[in-house]
């Protein structure tokens, strides 16, 4: 099965020169009486290296990647790697940091990630949109600077930075948005 410059989309995989890839960005652009241009920013797999390709012509077939998403638990670390265990089998595996990469800002023990297996090898994780993280430092909140709906930092169990509303002290339970990092609510 393939897929046109069309049906290509931002979060798909696609197998490229023998390789997965997570399509991150897609740019096209078309001037008249020309073939189209296809501009794909993607991050690869199993090396978590940066790759940008384009592509020119009506006649562009990508391949999907023969990957599979498995609900894991991160359990521990030890060193560069990340223990997950598998919440079905109980199987446990490592992930480097580098296949962790940025998840690791919101990674808590105990948190349930998607891990993606490509040729039967876990290659990365996938984070819910939202994680419950504690906050371990806050300073108080000042009186008088609430006119604007005032925000004050706070350091999260993960050593995660992000502002805070005032009203939350330390020890509370926070929802935070893994894509772009920012407060949600109280959990």
């Amino acid at each position: 099965m393939t897929i046109g410059h069309g049906e290509l989309r931002k979060g798909m995989a696609i197998d490229l020169d023998g390789e997965a890839h997570f399509v991150l960005d897609v740019t096209r652009t078309k001037k008249q009486q020309r073939a189209p241009v296809i501009r794909i920013k993607m991050r690869e797999l199993r090396t978590g290296r940066m790759v940008e390709r384009t592509f020119q012509g009506y006649d562009v077939k990508l391949t999907p990647a023969a990957i599979e998403r498995q609900d894991a638990q991160y359990i521990y670390n030890e060193g560069d790697l990340y223990y997950f265990m598998d919440t079905e089998t109980f199987d446990q595996f490592p992930l480097t940091g580098e296949q962790v990469g940025e998840a690791l800002r919101f990674l808590a023990d105990q948190t349930t990630v998607q891990v993606v297996w490509y040729r039967d090898e876990p290659v990365a994780i996938e984070l819910p949109t939202a994680v419950d993280l504690v906050v371990t430092d806050s300073p108080p909140g000042l009186k008088g600077d609430t006119a604007q709906g005032g925000t004050k930092p706070a350091t999260l169990e993960t050593g995660l930075r992000i502002q805070v509303p005032l009203f939350v002290i330390e020890g509370e339970k926070v929802r935070v948005d893994t894509r772009t990092g920012e407060y949600l609510s109280r959990a």
